[in-house]
Formats: structure tokens, sequence, C-alpha cells
């Protein structure tokens, strides 16, 4: 499959606008999710033989790969994701209030760096439209697969009301999520990244772990796994004192990275606002998700993210601290069953540690 997608179908897709062609996929992904048996034939076919499931807080993950936010912003094609060779999906990120984003265009591919950049800005349907869609599809189709819903904040919030609109979409979302990541890293909400600061972080994680345990104990039932979204461009003592916050409110674990704002090479003179992703920002991923490992001892759960492109980099992301790693850039370039192929090289390579 890989072969047909990358000498015929991405040809066609890379010739439209690379909003447009995410659109096209978007559209193709919620209509096969809508038919649960070819669903369910695909996953069998997909699946790795022999792969060794991993439990990480509190949740089974038949592989390693796993779908990052941003490609399902409204919970649209969650449901064809496992069908695909996902081992876990992310959906969003979601905001408290629905909302348009940036001004188009906002997408850039760059196929010989291997790279994206975006200025997306959060557009998604809002918290309360997309529970309203996972209520509906949730009745529908068991999830197989671990899901993700990734929240962060709306646009017009101010950073001192910046709580209250993630508890909002906590609130509207938990039920339907089987982790909540937090996202306070994306380049393209002003000021959102102040939120990584040590004092906002303490407020922020620490009303959520509150509401979280508080809900748990009501429904007599775990509480739902915090993780928090990390940027590739703090700092290590930044990275320190995020770190004190995680362990001060028991936080469950952790995704580096997001996207970079750091340009070098080839991209150090081009003038194009938005995060990059894809293979320029896997060695500074890498290089957080060590640090973290080392810091936390590797007792900190870790999904890495940020330039897994290949069986190489997946490895990489690997041996350098995460536990399980989450694509994005790789599937643009590498096609619907790109998943599938990563896994199977990372279940082959757990095999021979054995």
């Amino acid at each position: 499959m890989g072969f047909y997608y990358e000498n015929l179908l991405r040809p066609l897709l890379f010739r439209l606008d690379p909003e447009k062609a995410h659109d096209l996929g978007v559209t193709g992904l919620d209509y096969l999710g809508r038919v649960s048996f070819l669903c369910r034939m695909m996953e069998r076919y997909n699946a790795i033989a022999g792969a060794q499931p991993l439990e990480l807080f509190g949740l089974r993950f038949p592989n390693a790969v796993g779908l990052a936010a941003g490609m399902d912003k409204n919970a649209q094609f969650w449901r064809a994701t496992a069908a695909l060779g996902f081992g876990h999906v992310e959906v969003g990120t979601v905001t408290r209030h629905r909302q348009p984003g940036n001004d188009r265009p906002r997408l850039f591919r760059y196929p010989e760096q291997g790279a994206l950049i975006n200025r997306m800005g959060f557009n998604n349907d809002g918290a309360e439209a997309v529970a309203a869609r996972l209520k509906a599809t949730r009745r529908t189709r068991k999830n197989y697969i671990p899901l993700g819903i990734n929240i962060g904040k709306s646009r017009v919030t101010q950073l001192d009301q910046a709580v209250e609109d993630y508890l909002t979409s906590f609130n509207l979302l938990a039920e339907y999520a089987d982790y909540i990541s937090i996202n306070v890293s994306s380049p393209n909400t002003p000021g959102l990244r102040e939120l990584q600061n040590k004092e906002h972080l303490k407020s922020l994680l620490g009303e959520l772990s509150q509401t979280n345990r508080q809900r748990a104990k009501k429904l007599g039932q775990p509480h739902t796994p915090l993780l928090l979204k990390i940027s590739p461009d703090l700092t290590f003592a930044q990275i320190d004192a995020v770190l004190e916050v995680i362990a001060e409110y028991n936080i469950d674990g952790i995704i580096a990275t997001n996207t970079t704002v750091e340009r070098k090479g080839y991209f150090a003179t081009l003038q194009e606002a938005g995060g990059l992703s894809g293979l320029p920002v896997h060695k500074k991923s890498c290089g957080v998700i060590k640090y973290i490992s080392l810091a936390t001892e590797g007792h900190l759960p870790i999904i890495g993210a940020g330039g897994v492109m290949c069986p190489r980099t997946a490895g990489e992301t690997l041996d350098a601290g995460a536990s399980l790693v989450q694509v994005y850039t790789g599937m643009v370039y590498g096609g619907p069953f790109f998943a599938k192929q990563i896994a199977r090289s990372l279940s082959a390579r757990q095999r021979d540690w054995v």
C-alpha cells in the first residue's frame, strides 16, 4: 500500500492545497468509520502479529503507534483509526468555544525536508459539539483502542481565565476520553505557551487534577489519566519546573513534544510563521524525551511525538525514553497505513530484545 500511496495517490493529493487535501482525507476516513464491519475486517488485517500490548496509566495499547492530535480535530474519524493499524488515537485540539482558527493559508508542506509548518490556531467545533459527536458515535461502536482527547485554551479567553476554560472542556469531554491531553504548548494561540510557566501551570494542573479526582470519586471509578503536552523549545531549567508541577499533582504522563518555532538550516531564512513539525524537530524532541526520562528515572510515562517519519526515527524516539510514539507529519508523507509499517518495525525490535 505504501508504494501505491507514494507513487499514485500522494502526487494527486499534493497538487491540492494542503488543507483541502487534509479535509478530503478526513471526509474519506469519516465514511470508513461509519462502515463498522469493514473497519473490523481491516483491524484484523492490519493487526501486528505477535505484537505485545503495552500497559500505561491503566490503559492497554495494542501497539506503540498513535495518531497525534491535529489530524482529527473534531472527532470525526477516530472510529477508523484502529482499521489503519493505530494503537491509540488522540483527537483535538478541542477548545471550550468554537473557533475558526487563523486565516488561510495556514498549512504548508516541505517534502524535501520531510516537514510541515502549520499555524492552524485550534480550528474546531468547540467542546460541546465534539462531546455531542462522541456521545452519538460511542453508541454505535465500541472503542477498541484508547481514545485521547486533547484540550486547549480558546483564543478569546484571557490568560487569567484559562483555568476555567480548560475545566469547562474537561467536564464536557472527560466522559468520552480514555485519557485527556492538556495542550499548553501550541505556538499558534497567543499567550498559550505562557501556561508552561510554573505558577500558571500549578494553577491549571492543580484545578484539573482536583476536578478529576472529585469526578472519579463521585462516579466510583478510576480517575481519567491526565497527560501534559509540552513544547520542544523549553530550556532544561523550564523542563525541571514542569516536572516539579507534574510530580506535585500526580499527572499521569507527558507528551513530548509539540511543534517548534525554532528555525535552522533550510528554514532559517524562511518567512513563514507557525509550528514546524516532521524531521527538523526529531532530534530536538528526542533530546527533550531523553532529559525527562533521565530526570524522572524512567518513572514518568512519555509519549514521544516529533519527527517520527520512518522505523528508524520511531526506534530512536523509544530509545530516548518514550514508551509510545505519535505520528502526524509522517502520515501525511507516508500514507494512511503508515502506522502499520511503524508498529510492525517496533514489534520486531521488541521481539529481538526478548
